[in-house]
Parts: structure tokens; sequence; C-alpha cells
């Protein structure tokens, strides 16, 4: 319970995000060919309902005047692989790859103390952003299981081959595939690249457990690392 008050405060608070929860309808995501869109992991600090006014003031402003739009933010309720276990799952959205690189590169000239505001709000905090090939939508359904799934692989052609098989099993065990990602970007200090993100979404949880149970049984060969979070 203390888990989700904090996530829900945060998502008020962080960026004017939308709030994913049970309550609330089916939201929309939509990203156009060029648009970047982000994935931020974090977890916030006791003291971060008290600092995050002054950060809004500047790093969030200049983000808005930069080209982001914020997007959902979603809690995590559960890492099912992986060592991190960050509490928050959150969606952003930039005009091109132009803005997005322009925040990262003028950020500590505009706000001097950035990273010192970040560090004192979060205590895990970390990045990957991706240029959008074509357009793209896809769904939040507060009524289903969404899981993020991300994989580092140790080489391609073995990766591509789990993958495939990955795939399969998924859609074979009633999983639906609402994105896909590659080629990740991310930041120095905030670094977080898998080689391959993947969103699906299921009916309810013994229906992803079911799969969960037989893609271990897949093994990790080309694997190197992998994080799996259940998001609400």
């Amino acid at each position: 319970m203390k888990k989700l008050k904090c996530t829900v405060v945060l998502a008020i608070l962080f960026c004017g995000g939308l709030i994913v929860n049970a309550q609330e309808k089916t939201k929309r995501l939509e990203f156009k060919k060029g648009e970047v869109l982000d994935i931020l992991l974090f977890t916030g600090k006791p003291d971060f309902s008290k600092l995050f006014p002054r950060y809004k003031e500047t790093a969030f402003t200049f983000a808005l005047k930069t080209g982001y739009q914020p997007q959902p933010i979603l809690s995590i309720v559960e890492t099912t692989q992986g060592g991190i276990q960050p509490g928050s799952f959150v969606f952003g959205k930039w005009t091109d790859l132009a803005s997005r690189k322009k925040f990262l590169n003028e950020i500590t000239t505009v706000v001097p103390d950035f990273h010192e505001q970040r560090r004192a709000m979060w205590s895990s905090f970390y990045l990957a952003y991706y240029e959008i090939k074509e357009d793209t939508f896809f769904d939040l359904n507060p009524e289903k299981v969404l899981v993020a799934t991300a994989y580092w692989k140790e080489d391609t052609g073995t990766f591509m081959d789990f993958k495939k098989k990955w795939l399969k099993k998924a859609k074979s065990k009633g999983g639906k595939v609402l994105l896909e990602l590659n080629d990740s970007m991310s930041s120095v200090g905030y670094m977080y690249k898998p080689d391959y993100m993947v969103l699906t979404e299921w009916n309810d949880r013994a229906s992803f457990d079911a799969f969960a149970k037989e893609s271990m049984k897949m093994g990790d060969k080309g694997i190197r690392n992998v994080n799996q979070f259940i998001i609400k």
C-alpha cells in the first residue's frame, strides 16, 4: 500500500503525466514517424514531493520548451526477471531526435544542478529512448496484465532465433504484442540500453504465468541480460 501511494504521488507530480489505474479507461499512445519515445525507470526518495516543485520550474520547464510531451506513468508492481527493481515505468515523447539531444546537450547549461536535483529525488533513474521508424500506436488497458521485457543479446544470430521462438510461444499462450523497440539510445549517468524491448498484454495473470513458466525452459543461450516488469 505504501508503494502504491508513493507511485500515485509521483504520477501526479512528475511531468504532469497521465495516471493509468484500474479506475480509468484504456489510454491510447500514438507516436508518429520521427518522434522519440522515452522509457524512464525510476524510484523516488522520501523527499521527492518536497523537492520536485523546483525541478518542475527548472528542468521540466526546459524540457517542455525543447519538445517534451508527457505520457502515461505506470507503477511497476513486480519485477519478474532481472536484478533492478524500480518503482515506476514512464513513457515520454519528444518532437524528434534533435529535440531529445538538444535537451541532453544543453540541460546543465540551463540548469547547472540538474544532476544533483535528480540524485536528491530519485534513488534510481534509468533512461532508454527510441526514434520511431513508422507511425505507431498501442493501448494501455488497466483491466489487462501489461508486461515489459527487455533483452540484451550475446550474439545476433542466436538471439534472433530465441526472439522468434519467444514471440511465437507468447502468442500461443494468449499474449498480445503491443510494442517492439530496437536500437535504444541512452545518456551518460542514466544508461539503460537493451537491444530489444517488447510490451505484451495478457488477459489475466494466470495466462502470463503459464507463458513465463514455459519461456524459462527456453534457457538463456544468446542472452546477456534480461529485465522484466509487470506494470499497471
